[in-house]
């Protein structure tokens, strides 16, 4: 049976680098509050001549290179983003025209912070029905653009940061590759963590003589957010360990969505583990929503934590609410 396998990965991020002590000038914030509640030191925003097609160009080419195949090898582009240069159509329309790929398949997938996760598991099923031989599957945001810069809007201001993160998905028979993935979601919870316009549904677009603002900014319930985290990332990093007939002691690595440090020290916590068994690089780039997972996993490779051979798990929670993971045998 087919099996895909990771052969190529790369990120960029802004390099306007914005630090807690910059936030503290912004709105009424420390950066000892910041850190306290979330581990970030600084992050990466975007400027204004920037978009994420322009973040995801980038990356794809670095994961192009790394994986030593041209452009034309391409066969499919998935990006997963919540924060596209237009309402529609999505940022792979436009990755595949900057990538020359004419008449290559190209969509998006809308799973926030699950999102890469998510955009894996599509590549991962298309490689393993033999319908296409390597995939460009990438996590992509420019999502500071859309967020209020002011203590009214602090609570998501401090945490979030932009990027892209990309991976080269190919068709393999080697034993390493993509094990298994496991994809959730639980839409009841989905206004705990939710940006209202622009949209269809009734007034979303217009309220009364004006635009109400307030419903083109991103909420967020922090608590109830980090609640359901905490029980909903060890779940589906042990369903994917459980799937695969792994144990905690065999996984190298889990690199989770950089949400929250003090989401990961609960999972750590839960599980029983150190937490120098889960990646984390929230402290430089904040939360990057579908971008998190492959700059964390690129980091992790270059810096020497992923060998091959190893046994780790991807794993994601995020808007909708949805949860999501990957096991992958390096």
């Amino acid at each position: 049976m087919n099996r895909s396998k990771i052969i190529g990965l790369g990120f960029q991020v802004p390099d306007n680098v914005v630090s807690n002590f910059d936030l503290e000038e912004m709105m009424e914030t420390t950066d000892e509050w910041i850190q306290t509640r979330s581990g970030i030191k600084e992050r990466r925003w975007a400027t204004e001549d920037m978009a994420t097609s322009d973040l995801a160009l980038e990356a794809s080419k670095k994961a192009i290179k790394m994986a030593g195949i041209s452009s034309e090898d391409i066969d499919l582009v998935i990006v997963g983003t919540i924060s596209s240069d237009y309402f529609f159509p999505g940022v792979s329309a436009q990755l595949q025209d900057q990538l020359n790929l004419r008449k290559v398949a190209a969509f998006d997938v809308k799973a926030a912070c699950s999102g890469f996760v998510y955009s894996l598991s599509v590549g991962d099923q298309f490689i393993r029905s033999g319908m296409v031989n390597t995939a460009l599957v990438v996590g992509a945001e420019a999502q500071t653009k859309l967020i209020d810069k002011t203590t009214k809007g602090r609570d998501i201001a401090v945490l979030f940061g932009d990027g892209a993160g990309a991976a080269i998905l190919q068709s393999s028979k080697d034993q390493n590759g993509i094990l298994s993935t496991h994809l959730h979601c639980d839409g009841k919870e989905m206004k705990s963590l939710w940006m209202e316009a622009p949209g269809s549904s009734r007034n979303a677009w217009i309220d009364g003589p004006t635009i109400d603002k307030d419903r083109f900014r991103p909420i967020m319930n922090g608590r109830e957010v980090y609640r359901n985290a905490v029980i909903r990332f060890p779940e589906v990093i042990q369903e994917a360990m459980e799937t695969n007939g792994l144990t905690i002691e065999d996984i190298a690595l889990i690199v989770p969505h950089q949400a929250n440090y003090r989401i990961s020290q609960a999972v750590a916590k839960r599980m029983g583990i150190g937490m120098e068994k889960i990646y984390s690089n929230i402290h430089k780039y904040g939360n990057t929503t579908a971008a998190s997972i492959p700059i964390a996993l690129t980091e992790a490779l270059n810096e020497g934590k992923i060998h091959e051979g190893d046994h780790i798990i991807l794993a994601a929670f995020g808007s909708g609410f949805t949860w999501a993971s990957a096991a992958i045998r390096w």
